[in-house]
């Protein structure tokens, strides 16, 4: 079943229209036809509009509501993945896993260790590239809503936001124990009963953090977490600890 995004001004009454450019992705890539049941979000609200396309004119696809359904796809605690900047593009396939988990808004955190290093210009250029691996993601996986990429922050102005959430956690490989682990995934779980419950992640780049930043991070009342005795890639590391969350909140 093929998802799109719509605008909530696009639903009508029983019409909803297709517009920008998924006119083109459907007629010409996917060469759907009417007669043919699409699923549509507006990424306002969890729910899902199963429709029927009736016409496809140049600018918009047009379709006719048949139902709809309660999607309940979304995570109960709202997941933000402060990752950082990693080498190449290894932020696209982070950005696109990490949407398919369930996460709510990634944030790109520049890092002491950082080998990436990203002007205004390159910055706006980069979030419009990942904020599209995302949108993409969210089609594919089913999402009612469009996880946000955020223009890259400073570990110091990210380390403040995490503190003001509810949960927060810095994987960390000089970690000891799984104790601390435990206790932040039985928190972020607890927070599920808790409406608009907020939780963050903090990946390192491919150097990891330096003692200062953990440091930085334990004085925001963020503690330092193990993920094991392996030492894993930043590309690994945001997706395992996002799936054991998932995990622990679909249950």
């Amino acid at each position: 079943m093929q998802h799109f995004f719509v605008d909530p001004s696009a639903i009508e009454g029983s019409l909803i229209r297709i517009s920008g450019d998924d006119v083109n992705h459907i007629k010409n890539v996917l060469r759907m036809k009417p007669g043919e049941e699409v699923s549509i979000s507006t990424g306002m609200e969890d729910r899902e509009y199963r429709a029927e396309i009736t016409e496809l004119k140049d600018d918009e696809i047009i379709c006719t509501l048949r139902f709809i359904k309660e999607k309940g796809v979304e995570l109960p605690v709202r997941l933000t993945l402060f990752q950082g900047l990693p080498k190449a593009d290894k932020m696209d396939l982070i950005i696109q896993k990490a949407v398919e988990l369930g996460v709510s808004r990634v944030v790109p955190v520049r890092t002491d260790r950082a080998v990436v290093k990203l002007d205004d210009k390159k910055a706006a250029a980069k979030r419009e590239r990942w904020q599209k691996i995302a949108e993409a993601a969210a089609k594919q996986s089913g999402r009612a809503y469009i996880p946000e990429v955020s223009l890259p922050s400073d570990i110091r102005e990210a380390l403040k936001e995490a503190a003001a959430m509810d949960a927060a956690s810095i994987p960390y490989e000089l970690a000891e124990g799984m104790e601390d682990t435990k206790a932040f995934v039985k928190k972020v779980r607890e927070l599920a009963d808790k409406k608009e419950g907020t939780a963050g992640i903090f990946i390192g780049p491919e150097g990891g953090f330096t003692k200062e930043e953990i440091e930085l991070a334990v004085s925001n009342g963020i503690k330092p977490v193990s993920l094991g005795r392996r030492i894993l890639r930043t590309e690994t590391a945001g997706l395992m600890l996002l799936s054991v969350l998932m995990y622990e909140l679909e249950l």
